[in-house]
């Protein structure tokens, strides 16, 4: 039975997730039904432990259900080698981190235009486009600097750049101001939401930051790894 439209560009199925600790079978995510549309923004709530996070990466490919399935872009990812998976990923997703997971060693230009190399871009074109983005997210002065220079802030907006440099179908944000203070974090929401608006990415974030869920256009609440509102 079909559950989802033909502009999805994301949808999954029964999908459960368990996982085997020192007291037995722990069940993360249970029967969770949904689609997301093309262009649509998600926020993903729920307080910490919900599985929200778990979720995300299951949507992105990072990680393999227990049993449902994640259709991302047409393809089957729930059954896909992990090779596959990195191919997709690369091919139409774009992802910012809590922690931000930028290279210590390479300097921020290098950070952003590292995903355009790795999808064959050669090296100047790459470099040029990254200086573009980091113009855009306001750190044109900032391109030589390592991320260790950088403030917290800055290090995120670098992330974005570097999550919106390849133009992704799909964008995925895992607490995207979770370590920012309040003023920074919503400049970084501001940017977030204006990015994907001029690149009309489809957005799905994970956040336990309320004002920011409402950001979106639609908001799904889970508790104990089962979806309550949707």
């Amino acid at each position: 039975m079909q559950t989802h439209s033909n502009n999805a560009v994301l949808y999954t199925s029964h999908l459960t997730k368990t996982v085997n600790t020192v007291d037995g079978s722990l069940t993360i995510l249970h029967d969770i039904s949904f689609s997301v549309e093309e262009g649509e923004s998600l926020a993903i709530v729920g307080t910490s432990g919900s599985g929200k996070s778990t979720l995300l990466s299951l949507l992105a490919g990072l990680d393999t259900p227990s049993s449902g399935t994640v259709h991302l872009m047409g393809r089957d990812i729930s059954a896909a080698k992990e090779d596959e998976r990195a191919q997709i990923r690369a091919q139409h997703i774009g992802f910012v981190f809590q922690s931000f997971q930028l290279i210590d060693h390479l300097n921020a230009q290098e950070n952003v235009q590292l995903p355009l190399e790795l999808k064959g871009m050669p090296r100047a074109e790459a470099a040029a486009k990254a200086q573009v983005w980091l113009e855009k997210v306001g750190l044109a002065d900032r391109l030589r600097h390592r991320p260790k220079t950088l403030s917290g802030g800055e290090q995120q907006r670098v992330a974005l750049a570097r999550a919106f440099v390849t133009q992704p179908d799909v964008l995925f944000a895992d607490e995207p101001t979770g370590s920012l203070d309040e003023v920074t974090g919503q400049k970084i929401i501001d940017l977030l939401f204006s990015l994907n608006q001029d690149s009309g990415s489809t957005l799905i974030l994970v956040t336990h930051d309320m004002a920011l869920a409402k950001r979106c256009q639609r908001q799904m609440v889970i508790n104990a790894g089962t979806v309550v509102s949707a």
